[in-house]
C-alpha cells in the first residue's frame, strides 16, 4: 500500500469538579479524604491572602516586584499533595501554595522578593528548589535532579512547573528532548494561563493544546482542569506512578488562568478583555472548592470566619519575620558560595579586604597570606 498511517494519538482531558459544581463520583471517589480536603482549602485561602498582603507591601515600597499566584493555587498545591515528600518540587514563580504545603515558611518567599538571598536558602530536607525567574531554566534543573536520582538508584522523581510562554523557550525543548530520549523520571507541569505577560497563548502555540508538544518527544501527556484540585491531584498522582515505575517523563497541561496582573510591574487591563477575566473568576479554584465543601457539609460561614482571622495573623507574623530579620553577616557571601571555601577567598573574608594583601604578607589564623594579583600588577 502506498499510503499508510505511521502514527495517531489522542489526548485526554481530566475534570472531576467543574465550575458548575458537578462532581464525577467515579473519578473523585476516595481521591482526597475529607480531612485533607479541608486542610488543602485552608492552604489555598492562606496563599491567596499572602498575595493580597504582598501586593500592598510592593505598593507601599516595602518589597520589590511581586507576581501574584491568585487563580492558579490548585496546580502546585495539588501536585505537592500528590507527590512523595522526597520528590523534587521545582517551581517557577507562581507555586507558592505548593511550597507552603511542603513546609517552606511564608517569609522565605517574601524575603526572595525583598531581594534577600536568604529567601532562597530552602532547607534541603524539603526537596524544593528556589523560585526561578529566568523563563525555562528550572526545567533543565529538574531533569538534572531526576537524572541524578535515577543514576543513584533512587525512586525519587522531579516535578517542574512553567507557563505556556515557557514552551516557546529552547530550554523547554532541550529538557523534554533530554528527558524523553534518556528516560528520565520528570513530570513537566505546564500551567497554561493563556497569557505570557501580554502575549496570548494562541501566538505561543497554533495547536489546540500545549499537551501536544509533548507528543513530538514520545512523551505520555494529559490535559487537566488546572482550577480543579481533584483533577490536578489525580493527574499528578497518575503521572507520578507512571514516571516512578517506568523511569520515563510525563507531561501535564493544567488549564488555568492568571486572575491578576503578570506582576506588580504590569497592568493587564491594557491587553486583556475585562469580560474574559470576569468569566474566569467564575472558575476560581477556591470558590469552586468552597461551594463543594459547603454542599458536603464540610464547611460553613463560621469556619470561614475563623479561618480568615487565623490566616490574617499567620501572614502578618510572616511579614514581621521577614521585615525584622537580622542583617546578614558579611561572611555569608563567602560561606554560601562553596562547600569548601578556596584559600584566597578565605583570606578576603577574614581580612575584610583585597587591597594590600599582596603587599603586606602576614599571618591569618596561622595561614600565610599568598600574594594576589591586583590591577597595578597587571601587564
Amino acid at each position: 500500500m502506498p499510503i499508510t498511517k505511521v502514527f495517531s494519538t489522542e489526548i485526554e482531558r481530566i475534570s472531576i469538579l467543574d465550575e458548575h459544581g458537578k462532581f464525577d463520583e467515579k473519578l473523585g471517589k476516595g481521591l482526597i479524604p475529607d480531612k485533607d480536603l479541608v486542610k488543602l482549602y485552608e492552604a489555598m485561602v492562606a496563599c491567596r491572602h499572602l498575595d493580597e498582603v504582598a501586593f500592598r507591601l510592593q505598593r507601599s515600597g516595602r518589597m520589590g516586584t511581586y507576581p501574584q499566584n491568585m487563580g492558579q493555587e490548585a496546580n502546585s498545591l495539588g501536585a505537592a499533595y500528590a507527590l512523595a515528600n522526597d520528590d523534587w518540587l521545582v517551581p517557577c514563580y507562581r507555586e507558592n501554595c505548593g511550597l507552603f504545603w511542603r513546609g517552606v515558611p511564608m517569609e522565605m518567599v517574601l524575603l526572595h522578593w525583598m531581594g534577600d538571598e536568604r529567601g532562597n536558602a530552602i532547607p534541603r530536607e524539603l526537596f524544593c528548589t528556589p523560585l526561578a525567574i529566568p523563563i525555562g531554566t528550572q526545567m533543565l534543573h529538574a531533569t538534572g535532579l531526576a537524572w541524578a536520582a535515577k543514576y543513584r538508584g533512587e525512586k525519587r522523581i522531579a516535578c517542574t512547573f512553567f507557563g505556556d510562554g515557557a514552551t516557546s523557550e529552547g530550554d523547554f525543548h532541550e529538557a523534554c528532548n533530554f528527558a524523553a530520549n534518556l528516560d528520565i523520571p520528570v513530570i513537566f507541569f505546564c500551567q497554561n494561563n493563556f497569557w505570557a505577560i501580554s502575549v496570548p497563548g494562541k501566538i505561543q502555540c497554533s495547536a489546540p493544546t500545549l499537551a501536544q508538544r509533548a507528543v513530538a518527544y514520545g512523551m505520555k501527556t494529559v490535559q487537566c482542569d488546572g482550577n480543579d484540585l481533584f483533577a490536578v491531584v489525580k493527574c499528578v498522582r497518575d503521572a507520578a506512578e507512571f514516571t516512578r515505575s517506568t523511569g520515563k517523563p510525563h507531561f501535564i497541561e493544567g488549564v488555568t488562568y492568571r486572575l491578576g496582573d503578570h506582576t506588580t510591574a504590569d497592568d493587564a487591563r491594557r491587553y486583556r478583555d475585562a469580560a474574559e477575566v470576569e468569566m474566569w473568576k467564575t472558575r476560581d479554584p477556591i470558590t469552586r472548592l468552597r461551594a463543594f465543601m459547603k454542599e458536603r457539609k464540610l464547611w460553613d460561614d463560621s469556619k470561614e470566619g475563623s479561618l480568615k482571622e487565623r490566616v490574617e495573623k499567620e501572614v502578618a507574623a510572616a511579614v514581621e519575620r521577614a521585615e525584622t530579620i537580622a542583617a546578614p553577616n558579611r561572611t555569608d557571601f563567602f560561606d554560601s558560595m562553596y562547600a569548601e571555601i578556596p584559600e584566597d577567598l578565605r583570606l578576603q573574608r577574614d581580612s575584610t579586604q583585597t587591597h594590600g594583601l599582596g603587599e603586606n604578607p602576614s599571618q591569618l589564623d596561622g595561614v600565610e597570606v599568598r600574594k594576589l594579583d591586583h590591577p597595578e600588577h597587571a601587564h
